[in-house]
Protein backbone atom coordinates (compact mmCIF):
# COMPACT_ATOMS: atom_id res chain seq x y z
CA UNK A 1 0.00 0.00 0.00
CA UNK A 2 1.04 3.53 -1.15
CA UNK A 3 2.50 5.62 1.51
CA UNK A 4 -0.14 8.51 3.30
CA UNK A 5 1.22 11.88 2.75
CA UNK A 6 0.27 15.07 4.40
CA UNK A 7 1.04 18.16 2.02
CA UNK A 8 1.17 21.36 3.54
CA UNK A 9 1.05 24.77 2.22
CA UNK A 10 0.07 28.24 1.72
CA UNK A 11 0.79 29.97 5.11
CA UNK A 12 1.02 33.56 6.04
CA UNK A 13 4.26 34.71 3.71
CA UNK A 14 4.77 37.06 1.15
CA UNK A 15 5.12 33.86 -0.83
CA UNK A 16 1.56 32.09 -0.32
CA UNK A 17 0.43 32.42 -4.04
CA UNK A 18 3.32 30.28 -5.25
CA UNK A 19 3.61 27.78 -1.60
CA UNK A 20 -0.51 27.54 -2.56
CA UNK A 21 0.16 26.43 -5.92
CA UNK A 22 3.30 23.92 -5.37
CA UNK A 23 1.51 22.42 -2.36
CA UNK A 24 -1.46 21.65 -5.76
CA UNK A 25 1.38 20.42 -7.70
CA UNK A 26 2.92 18.15 -5.31
CA UNK A 27 -0.44 16.35 -3.83
CA UNK A 28 -2.56 16.20 -7.45
CA UNK A 29 0.85 14.20 -8.80
CA UNK A 30 1.26 11.91 -6.03
CA UNK A 31 -2.30 10.99 -5.66
CA UNK A 32 -2.18 10.42 -9.48
CA UNK A 33 0.62 7.47 -8.24
CA UNK A 34 -1.60 6.60 -5.85
CA UNK A 35 -0.56 8.27 -2.87
CA UNK A 36 -2.92 8.88 -0.09
CA UNK A 37 -2.96 12.81 0.12
CA UNK A 38 -3.99 15.16 2.41
CA UNK A 39 -3.11 19.01 1.92
CA UNK A 40 -3.43 21.06 4.34
CA UNK A 41 -2.42 24.98 5.96
CA UNK A 42 -0.29 25.12 8.64
CA UNK A 43 -3.18 26.85 10.65
CA UNK A 44 -3.94 26.12 14.74
CA UNK A 45 -5.72 22.56 13.69
CA UNK A 46 -2.16 21.25 12.15
CA UNK A 47 -1.07 19.07 14.93
CA UNK A 48 -4.71 17.34 15.97
CA UNK A 49 -4.87 17.22 12.11
CA UNK A 50 -1.14 15.13 12.40
CA UNK A 51 -2.82 13.34 15.36
CA UNK A 52 -5.97 11.59 13.35
CA UNK A 53 -4.71 11.40 9.89
CA UNK A 54 -1.58 9.71 11.09
CA UNK A 55 0.74 10.47 8.01
CA UNK A 56 4.22 8.41 6.76
CA UNK A 57 5.40 11.95 5.35
CA UNK A 58 4.99 15.19 5.67
CA UNK A 59 5.64 17.43 2.77
CA UNK A 60 6.74 20.77 3.48
CA UNK A 61 5.91 22.74 0.27
CA UNK A 62 5.37 26.08 2.38
CA UNK A 63 7.77 28.85 1.20
CA UNK A 64 9.09 31.93 2.94
CA UNK A 65 9.15 33.08 6.53
CA UNK A 66 7.77 30.57 9.19
CA UNK A 67 7.65 27.71 6.43
CA UNK A 68 11.22 27.24 5.09
CA UNK A 69 13.53 29.84 7.91
CA UNK A 70 13.07 26.68 10.80
CA UNK A 71 9.88 28.02 12.84
CA UNK A 72 7.57 24.99 10.90
CA UNK A 73 10.46 22.46 11.23
CA UNK A 74 10.67 23.08 15.12
CA UNK A 75 7.04 22.35 15.44
CA UNK A 76 7.28 19.25 12.89
CA UNK A 77 10.03 17.88 15.14
CA UNK A 78 7.69 17.56 17.87
CA UNK A 79 5.78 15.15 15.78
CA UNK A 80 8.56 12.83 15.37
CA UNK A 81 6.93 11.92 11.97
CA UNK A 82 9.61 12.37 9.01
CA UNK A 83 9.04 15.62 7.05
CA UNK A 84 10.85 16.93 3.92
CA UNK A 85 13.54 19.05 2.51
CA UNK A 86 15.95 20.76 5.51
CA UNK A 87 15.76 20.33 9.32
CA UNK A 88 15.29 23.57 11.74
CA UNK A 89 19.19 24.63 12.04
CA UNK A 90 19.65 24.12 8.19
CA UNK A 91 16.43 26.06 7.08
CA UNK A 92 16.99 29.02 10.02
CA UNK A 93 20.63 29.37 8.25
CA UNK A 94 20.11 29.45 4.57
CA UNK A 95 17.11 31.82 5.27
CA UNK A 96 19.17 34.18 6.90
CA UNK A 97 21.10 35.69 4.05
CA UNK A 98 23.84 37.16 6.31
CA UNK A 99 24.59 34.22 8.53
CA UNK A 100 24.58 32.25 5.02
CA UNK A 101 27.27 34.55 3.45
CA UNK A 102 29.36 34.18 6.61
CA UNK A 103 29.46 30.34 6.13
CA UNK A 104 30.26 31.21 2.39
CA UNK A 105 33.14 33.71 3.14
CA UNK A 106 35.02 31.15 6.03
CA UNK A 107 34.81 28.06 3.53
CA UNK A 108 36.19 30.32 0.93
CA UNK A 109 32.83 30.05 -1.53
CA UNK A 110 32.98 33.21 -3.96
CA UNK A 111 30.44 35.46 -2.87
CA UNK A 112 29.09 39.34 -3.56
CA UNK A 113 30.90 41.40 -0.82
CA UNK A 114 28.42 42.58 1.03
CA UNK A 115 27.30 44.87 4.48
CA UNK A 116 24.69 44.81 6.50
CA UNK A 117 22.02 47.91 7.29
CA UNK A 118 19.36 48.14 10.04
CA UNK A 119 18.26 51.60 9.09
CA UNK A 120 20.21 53.51 12.49
CA UNK A 121 23.13 54.94 10.13
CA UNK A 122 22.22 58.27 8.80
CA UNK A 123 21.93 58.66 4.97
CA UNK A 124 25.66 60.07 4.61
CA UNK A 125 27.26 57.42 6.67
CA UNK A 126 26.12 54.18 4.58
CA UNK A 127 26.51 56.61 1.23
CA UNK A 128 30.32 56.52 2.64
CA UNK A 129 30.47 53.01 3.78
CA UNK A 130 28.43 51.76 0.31
CA UNK A 131 31.66 53.87 -1.52
CA UNK A 132 34.32 52.63 0.02
CA UNK A 133 33.05 48.91 0.74
CA UNK A 134 30.87 48.28 -2.73
CA UNK A 135 30.56 50.98 -5.36
CA UNK A 136 27.05 51.99 -6.63
CA UNK A 137 25.36 49.56 -8.61
CA UNK A 138 24.29 47.82 -5.28
CA UNK A 139 21.45 44.91 -4.53
CA UNK A 140 19.55 45.53 -1.87
CA UNK A 141 17.08 42.92 0.09
CA UNK A 142 16.26 41.53 3.23
CA UNK A 143 17.82 39.51 5.26
CA UNK A 144 15.36 36.72 5.69
CA UNK A 145 13.16 36.35 2.23
CA UNK A 146 12.56 34.21 -0.51
CA UNK A 147 11.69 33.92 -4.28
CA UNK A 148 13.59 37.62 -4.74
CA UNK A 149 10.44 39.15 -2.74
CA UNK A 150 11.43 43.02 -1.88
CA UNK A 151 15.06 42.56 -4.12
CA UNK A 152 16.31 46.12 -5.91
CA UNK A 153 18.65 46.98 -8.05
CA UNK A 154 20.01 50.28 -6.54
CA UNK A 155 21.46 53.45 -8.05
CA UNK A 156 23.04 55.99 -5.62
CA UNK A 157 19.80 58.57 -6.63
CA UNK A 158 17.11 55.88 -5.93
CA UNK A 159 18.80 53.85 -2.87
CA UNK A 160 16.62 55.50 0.09
CA UNK A 161 13.47 55.55 -1.98
CA UNK A 162 14.08 51.63 -2.45
CA UNK A 163 15.15 51.13 1.37
CA UNK A 164 12.37 53.05 2.78
CA UNK A 165 10.05 49.97 1.31
CA UNK A 166 12.38 47.57 3.46
CA UNK A 167 11.63 49.45 7.31
CA UNK A 168 9.36 46.76 8.39
CA UNK A 169 12.16 44.45 7.64
CA UNK A 170 14.54 46.24 10.93
CA UNK A 171 17.32 44.99 8.85
CA UNK A 172 18.49 44.49 5.09
CA UNK A 173 21.27 43.16 3.22
CA UNK A 174 22.82 45.67 0.58
CA UNK A 175 25.56 43.74 -1.59
CA UNK A 176 27.69 44.75 -4.56
CA UNK A 177 26.01 44.27 -8.00
CA UNK A 178 27.75 41.42 -10.16
CA UNK A 179 26.82 41.16 -13.61
CA UNK A 180 26.96 38.52 -15.79
CA UNK A 181 25.05 34.97 -16.28
CA UNK A 182 22.02 33.53 -14.14
CA UNK A 183 22.57 29.96 -13.15
CA UNK A 184 21.40 27.98 -10.83
CA UNK A 185 22.54 24.19 -9.62
CA UNK A 186 19.83 21.72 -8.12
CA UNK A 187 21.07 18.85 -5.19
CA UNK A 188 19.01 16.53 -4.18
CA UNK A 189 20.31 14.66 -0.86
CA UNK A 190 23.59 14.28 -1.81
CA UNK A 191 23.82 13.92 -5.62
CA UNK A 192 24.14 16.41 -8.20
CA UNK A 193 20.85 17.19 -10.01
CA UNK A 194 22.01 19.73 -12.97
CA UNK A 195 21.68 23.20 -13.61
CA UNK A 196 20.06 25.92 -15.80
CA UNK A 197 20.34 28.88 -17.21
CA UNK A 198 18.32 32.58 -17.23
CA UNK A 199 17.94 34.96 -19.35
CA UNK A 200 15.49 37.27 -17.77
CA UNK A 201 13.98 40.09 -19.87
CA UNK A 202 13.79 41.83 -17.20
CA UNK A 203 17.00 44.02 -14.84
CA UNK A 204 17.46 40.73 -13.26
CA UNK A 205 15.55 37.66 -12.60
CA UNK A 206 12.77 38.87 -9.58
CA UNK A 207 9.68 37.85 -8.25
CA UNK A 208 7.81 38.36 -11.28
CA UNK A 209 10.60 37.14 -13.52
CA UNK A 210 10.34 33.58 -11.44
CA UNK A 211 6.31 33.45 -11.79
CA UNK A 212 4.63 35.33 -14.13
CA UNK A 213 5.27 33.61 -17.79
CA UNK A 214 4.21 37.10 -19.42
CA UNK A 215 7.73 37.50 -17.79
CA UNK A 216 9.12 35.29 -20.56
CA UNK A 217 12.27 34.56 -18.56
CA UNK A 218 14.27 32.32 -21.25
CA UNK A 219 15.61 28.62 -19.50
CA UNK A 220 18.28 27.53 -21.31
CA UNK A 221 19.49 24.05 -20.80
CA UNK A 222 21.66 22.77 -20.68
CA UNK A 223 24.11 25.41 -19.98
CA UNK A 224 26.93 26.03 -22.60
CA UNK A 225 29.71 25.74 -19.93
CA UNK A 226 33.18 23.76 -20.30
CA UNK A 227 33.08 20.76 -18.92
CA UNK A 228 35.88 21.97 -15.87
CA UNK A 229 33.06 25.21 -15.13
CA UNK A 230 29.57 22.73 -15.31
CA UNK A 231 32.32 20.98 -13.01
CA UNK A 232 32.73 23.44 -10.71
CA UNK A 233 29.37 24.81 -10.38
CA UNK A 234 27.97 21.25 -9.21
CA UNK A 235 30.85 20.99 -6.85
CA UNK A 236 30.04 24.16 -5.23
CA UNK A 237 26.33 23.65 -4.92
CA UNK A 238 27.00 20.68 -3.46
CA UNK A 239 29.69 22.18 -1.12
CA UNK A 240 27.10 24.55 -0.16
CA UNK A 241 24.26 22.20 0.11
CA UNK A 242 26.73 20.08 2.94
CA UNK A 243 28.08 23.33 4.59
CA UNK A 244 24.42 24.50 6.06
CA UNK A 245 24.15 20.58 6.35
CA UNK A 246 20.86 20.96 3.81
CA UNK A 247 18.49 17.74 3.11
CA UNK A 248 16.37 17.19 0.41
CA UNK A 249 16.73 19.03 -2.53
CA UNK A 250 18.11 22.92 -2.75
CA UNK A 251 18.60 25.26 -5.30
CA UNK A 252 21.80 27.59 -5.30
CA UNK A 253 21.77 30.65 -7.22
CA UNK A 254 24.69 31.22 -9.02
CA UNK A 255 26.34 34.80 -11.05
CA UNK A 256 28.93 33.80 -13.29
CA UNK A 257 31.02 36.36 -14.28
CA UNK A 258 34.86 37.15 -15.83
CA UNK A 259 35.82 33.39 -15.09
CA UNK A 260 34.26 33.11 -11.08
CA UNK A 261 30.88 31.89 -10.13
CA UNK A 262 29.35 33.92 -7.40
CA UNK A 263 27.07 32.25 -4.83
CA UNK A 264 24.46 34.43 -4.39
CA UNK A 265 22.06 32.29 -1.63
CA UNK A 266 20.58 28.68 -1.32
CA UNK A 267 17.15 27.95 -1.51
CA UNK A 268 15.88 24.85 0.88
CA UNK A 269 12.76 25.10 -0.13
CA UNK A 270 12.54 25.57 -4.31
CA UNK A 271 9.14 25.68 -5.89
CA UNK A 272 7.25 22.48 -7.48
CA UNK A 273 5.27 24.54 -9.72
CA UNK A 274 4.59 24.45 -13.71
CA UNK A 275 7.44 27.41 -14.03
CA UNK A 276 10.06 25.97 -11.39
CA UNK A 277 13.14 25.09 -12.28
CA UNK A 278 14.19 22.02 -10.17
CA UNK A 279 11.22 19.99 -11.73
CA UNK A 280 12.51 21.40 -15.46
CA UNK A 281 16.20 20.36 -14.59
CA UNK A 282 14.94 17.11 -13.36
CA UNK A 283 13.14 16.70 -16.16
CA UNK A 284 16.02 17.53 -18.66
CA UNK A 285 17.88 14.29 -17.01
CA UNK A 286 14.69 12.08 -17.40
CA UNK A 287 13.46 11.99 -13.85
CA UNK A 288 9.99 12.50 -14.23
CA UNK A 289 7.95 14.57 -11.69
CA UNK A 290 6.47 12.01 -9.64
CA UNK A 291 10.36 10.48 -9.63
CA UNK A 292 11.59 13.93 -7.86
CA UNK A 293 8.78 14.07 -5.41
CA UNK A 294 9.34 10.62 -4.90
CA UNK A 295 13.50 10.96 -4.15
CA UNK A 296 12.22 13.99 -2.02
CA UNK A 297 9.92 11.53 0.42
CA UNK A 298 12.85 9.01 0.09
CA UNK A 299 15.43 11.33 1.49
CA UNK A 300 13.09 12.70 4.26
CA UNK A 301 12.93 9.02 5.53
CA UNK A 302 16.90 8.75 5.71
CA UNK A 303 17.62 9.13 9.14
CA UNK A 304 20.36 11.89 9.74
Amino acid sequence: MKKKILVISGGISKERVISLDTGKQVAKELSKNGYRVRITEPDFNLLDLIKSFKPNIIFNALHGQFGEDGYIQTILETTGIPYTHSGVIASAIAMDKELSKKIFIKNKILTPKYISYSFEKSKIDLINQIDKKLKFPVVVKPINEGSSVNVFICTKKNIFNKIKQLITYKKIIIEEFIPGREIQAAIIGSKKLGAIELKPKRKFYDYQAKYNSKAKTEHIIPVNLSKFNYAKIMNLALRAHKLIGCRGVTRSDFKFFNGKFYLLEINTQPGMTNLSLVPEIAAYHRISFIKLLELILKDALIKK
